[in-house]
């Protein structure tokens, strides 16, 4: 058996030692900042509600009709698209079937094989051709809206018959003016990025609600 011992947090031993007041002050100003920021990313999803609801019970729709969720980001917003899918071939905070969701950044062999022979710009275009059918969904992550990539996918996706939505920063931008739906987050890019996430879990939520209140319909 092991004992737990109580571990101080913020401790000048552990924290402050050796940096000057004006230098935590600093600090400390810059973290609230940030997180006065994210008040915009807020207000701008608060406004697109019901845009995300409705995706919501449409990936409902859809995905318990046997079709499929893609997603694709670069970077931090491919990390936010396997969360997606995570959520849905997992679950989100009730039990529930698992559905169907790709992540087109995680298959590292196959990126690598794309992003060589057909380059950077492609990479998710072919995966989308690859994967998707028609009825699919594909949901585009992006703050700048600008990556090619992204913009090949839509492009693919659409000869394909799949419905495009895109989570951006501030629009317009080329991603908003390209897809069936979209939601911009009016705020910085990295606030942009936390306001994605948190409409993720939003459009989760519709989600789960709609594939409960239909599985207790059929009852």
């Amino acid at each position: 058996m092991t004992t737990q011992t109580d571990v101080p947090t913020d401790t000048p031993s552990t924290v402050t030692a050796g940096a000057p007041d004006t230098v935590l002050a600093d600090s400390r100003r810059l973290v609230l900042d940030h997180l006065r920021a994210v008040t915009p990313a807020l207000e701008s999803l608060a406004l697109n509600a019901a845009t995300l609801a409705g995706w919501g019970v449409e990936m409902a729709d859809r995905l318990m009709a046997g079709r499929r969720l893609l997603a694709a980001g670069n970077g931090g917003s491919a990390a936010e698209a396997q969360h997606l899918t995570a959520e849905l071939v997992g679950r989100f905070d009730g039990e529930r079937e698992p559905f169907s969701a790709i992540s087109l950044h995680a298959e590292s062999s196959a990126v690598t094989a794309i992003a060589n022979d057909y380059g950077f710009d492609h990479l998710y275009a072919r995966q989308v051709s690859a994967h998707g059918r028609p009825g699919d969904i594909l949901v585009l992550l992006s703050t700048s809206g600008r990556s090619p990539n992204l913009l090949h996918a839509v492009d693919a996706a659409r000869s394909a018959g799949i419905t495009t939505w895109a989570l951006t920063g501030a629009g317009p931008n080329p991603l908003t003016e390209r897809v069936d739906d979209y939601v911009a987050v009016d705020a910085r890019s990295a606030n942009a990025q936390e306001g994605h996430l948190i409409a993720l879990h939003a459009m989760c939520r519709a989600f789960d609600a709609e594939v409960h209140r239909r599985r207790e319909a059929q009852r």
